[in-house]
């Protein structure tokens, strides 16, 4: 309905019952007016409007000018014609409601409209790209600079897992023991730090080569003290990892041992798996 009401205040039916419109556009107002019966009425209402006018206005020829007329075109003056009905349907077209120079201001006036619509959709458009295209900049910065923060925060720890490392091997207090391969796996090696007067025990990770450990087994450390075996915790062999890992304290050893068992460990080291061993000087 308010396509409708638009439709009739859109002028475009007085310009229907003026003869101001081509035949496309006086066809277009007779389909909406058969189709909506408010445009017909309307356009019923515009029609009388300008017959009445015509009508109070209309000018009574003289009989002088009625005599010339109908001689000028070979008719006979005594022959009554009711020329009241045509005078006022000729005059009903003649008749503008506005003013032509209105018609054309109300013309100009929707199409200056129409193209401000049209500029100002299109700046939202380049105005809506702009500010995704912005958001997603935004986003990707944010991404670079948390990734440049974590690998900042990774060489830090790097750095200072390096430098535990140098103090620990500089402390005169840490003795190192390198535990050689057996038959089991003879190339592999490692080397374990243990400082007695603080009783603490650390492998080296780094120089570290052993076989990879799966999800089923992880390798167990343990000291031989006075013949007996004591474990000193688990560790994993994954390859590329720097660093040391503090093990069990023990305050006296003899040799370290590393065995092969299930993952978390056993209560007694699994002698056929005998991986590494070394003696302490």
């Amino acid at each position: 309905m308010e396509n409708v009401n638009t439709y009739i205040e859109s002028g475009v039916l007085e310009l229907y019952a003026m003869g101001d419109l081509t035949a496309a556009e006086r066809l277009e107002v007779e389909t909406m007016a058969k189709n909506y019966p408010a445009v017909a009425a309307e356009l019923s209402k515009i029609e009388n409007s300008f017959v009445d006018f015509a009508t109070k206005f209309a000018v009574e020829p003289s009989n002088r000018v009625k005599e010339s007329f109908f001689n000028q075109i070979g008719f006979d003056n005594n022959i009554e014609i009711d020329l009241e009905p045509v005078s006022i349907k000729k005059q009903a077209k003649e008749i503008q409601l506005y003013p032509q120079k209105s018609i054309n201001f109300y013309k100009y006036s929707f199409a200056a409209s129409f193209t401000l619509l049209v500029i100002s959709v299109v700046a939202l458009i380049l105005l809506y790209n702009n500010l995704q295209q912005s958001k997603f900049q935004i986003a990707q910065l944010q991404s670079n600079n948390q990734s440049f923060a974590n690998r900042v925060n990774y060489l830090q720890n790097q750095v200072k897992i390096t430098q535990n490392s140098m103090s620990i091997f500089s402390n005169p207090d840490v003795k190192t023991v390198r535990l050689a391969g057996t038959a089991n796996s003879p190339k592999s090696k490692m080397i374990v730090m243990w400082n007695a007067k603080e009783q603490k025990v650390m492998i080296d990770l780094q120089t570290m080569d052993m076989p990879l450990t799966d999800t089923k087994h992880q390798y167990q450390l343990w000291a031989l003290v006075n013949g007996k075996p004591v474990d000193l915790g688990v560790f994993d062999a994954k390859g590329q990892i720097t660093g040391v890992q503090e093990m069990k304290n023990i305050e006296i050893a003899q040799t370290f041992a590393v065995t092969l068992e299930p993952r978390g460990g056993s209560l007694n080291p699994t002698m056929s798996q005998l991986m590494v061993v070394g003696n302490i000087m």
